[in-house]
């Protein structure tokens, strides 16, 4: 009885009655629903921690631009608040694609990541005492000066022994940084 009574009421609204139900193969369940809009929320979380610049490089949707440059200014409930209408908003957009490109803009970070760690190394092989590495860096680096990189391990290794603060460390480690930078 109820169901005729729901059936005439879609007739009264032009559309059939089987259009109206869901097809149960092809519904989500709930928490398959939570999970997608909680993975949409850490998206819109990732996209207000980047600087307007590289916003402008994604393909964002004005309206989910605006959204993030508003969350910006957001403290706490106000921004839980804003992440979720950007997440409500990000399901019109394609997240695949803007996963991809936060990938890539983050790839020259982990470049410049890498770079910073093989300079570390090097600092901490020399002044470790590593004397083939100082002849490596020699090849490597044309232009190196060599007795003020000598200096400089020097001074770092009698800082480290006096348990001084490592002025001479950090020198060094800018001085191997520039002659990275220089090649």
């Amino acid at each position: 009885m109820l169901e005729l009574k729901y059936e005439s009421l879609f007739q009264q609204l032009s559309l059939p009655f089987n259009m109206m139900k869901i097809d149960t193969e092809e519904r989500k369940s709930k928490s398959q629903i939570k999970r997608d809009m909680q993975a949409l929320r850490d998206l819109g979380k990732s996209l207000i921690e980047l600087t307007e610049g590289n916003l402008r490089k994604l393909s964002l949707s004005d309206r989910v631009y605006e959204a993030v440059i508003a969350a910006k200014g957001f403290k706490r409930e106000a921004l839980r608040r804003q992440i979720q209408h950007i997440g409500v908003l990000l399901r019109d957009e394609d997240d695949a694609v803007l996963q991809r490109e936060l990938e890539e803009l983050a790839k020259p970070h982990r470049a410049e990541v890498q770079v910073l760690h093989q300079v570390e190394r090097w600092r901490d092989a020399l002044i470790a005492g590593d004397a083939n590495l100082l002849e490596e860096l020699a090849a490597l680096f044309q232009d190196i000066n060599r007795q003020y990189l000598r200096q400089l391990i020097r001074n770092a290794r009698k800082e480290n022994e006096a348990n001084k603060p490592p002025k001479s460390a950090r020198l060094l480690f800018r001085y191997l940084s520039d002659l990275q930078a220089e090649n």
